[in-house]
């Protein structure tokens, strides 16, 4: 819940010059509702994907608060990042409802950026790839991996200056890479960022990890040439 239409047109006049040239790297924003038809006619003819912080799994109707695949789709997304750990911890969204909107949103052709993650105290009680699993189970039931990415943002590194050793993020990939090759066809190909107070000067290092594929980046997204330093520091894996 940052930026106004008008800060986010400023944000995106500053940050498109400093990522013009990256080519290896998939770049996405995604502004609050009130900002997505704005950053799209900037995006427009860019290098970086539009994407929706949220959406309902209905396709209309009385929801009021809520925003649909199709507004969204109107607004100029391609993508919308579904289950973040903010949603399930003040909105207590469950891992059905997620499934729920995962499955509307591939319905209408979305890209999805999955979000799971374990607390500190499932994380300090040994209970973090029991988590992990249990929220894939519950997230991509009856779902195929095709357009999904994976983001694991660990709830005690978000927004605390605490970040996941790059040898515990490879580690929490590995076992959702695992978890997914059990369960689902192409899991090989499917992306898994790593999202917990990522910054400029930590990206190399957790890009190094083999199975650290991006990253879902909060706070340090909030100035342009600060996220620009991160788009550019994962360009050199």
């Amino acid at each position: 819940m940052n930026k106004t239409a008008e800060e986010t047109e400023a944000f995106i006049n500053s940050f498109l010059p400093m990522v013009k040239d990256v080519t290896d790297v998939d770049i996405l924003l995604a502004p609050p509702f009130t900002s997505l038809s704005a950053a799209a006619k900037l995006l427009k003819g860019s290098n970086v994907i539009l994407a929706a912080q949220n959406m309902h799994f209905e396709e209309n109707g009385a929801y009021t608060g809520e925003i649909s695949c199709e507004m969204l789709r109107s607004a100029g997304c391609t993508c919308v990042i579904i289950g973040h750990s903010e949603r399930r911890q003040y909105f207590l969204e469950t891992d059905e409802m997620v499934n729920k909107k995962i499955k509307t949103a591939r319905k209408h052709g979305f890209d999805v950026i999955l979000c799971i993650g374990e607390s500190l105290e499932e994380r300090e009680a040994n209970k973090t790839f029991e988590v992990l699993d249990t929220q894939l189970s519950g997230s991509l039931n009856d779902i195929s991996l095709e357009g999904i990415t994976i983001a694991y943002e660990p709830i005690w590194a978000i927004g605390t200056g605490k970040t996941a050793s790059k040898e515990q993020a490879n580690e929490a990939h590995a076992n959702i890479r695992e978890w997914l090759r059990k369960n689902k066809e192409g899991a090989d190909n499917v992306r898994i960022q790593y999202g917990g107070s990522v910054k400029p000067d930590n990206i190399e290092d957790l890009m190094s990890e083999p199975e650290v594929d991006g990253a879902l980046v909060g706070g340090a997204a909030l100035k342009p040439d600060s996220f620009a330093g991160i788009v550019n520091g994962a360009n050199k894996k």
